[in-house]
């Protein structure tokens, strides 16, 4: 595991990790890993304000019923990742669901295998 990743998975709650780091089953998983990551890294904002912010979700999602079985862990990132975008970066929520909606347009119209393109 790198330094970078090491410092990164510090302190996070539940983080599926193995010997080499952190674990994905899916490709968006590691996208928006890293994503968060980079931005992290650029002072858009903290990794002490990250993990505050994801460890009240988690929690919040335990209260609301989620079983914890670890399948939902990025779904949780992923609402995060959009969450602090929005605080810290003054995008409104109406602009975040208006580029989702751009990119799954994208993906819709892109040949599988192809990468998507806005």
């Amino acid at each position: 595991m790198s330094n970078t990743t090491q410092h990164f998975c510090r302190n996070l709650p539940q983080i599926p990790t193995d010997a080499d780091g952190p674990v994905f089953t899916e490709p968006w998983q590691a996208q928006a890993f890293a994503l968060a990551v980079r931005l992290c890294d650029e002072g858009h904002f903290t990794w002490a304000e990250w993990v505050d912010m994801f460890s009240q979700e988690i929690k919040l999602a335990q209260a609301n019923g989620d079983p914890d079985l670890g399948n939902t862990y990025y779904n949780h990132w992923l609402n995060v990742l959009e969450k602090i975008i929005t605080q810290k970066q003054d995008i409104t929520s109406e602009e975040m669901n208006l580029r989702k909606e751009e990119w799954r347009k994208a993906y819709l119209r892109t040949p599988h295998g192809q990468p998507v393109e806005l």
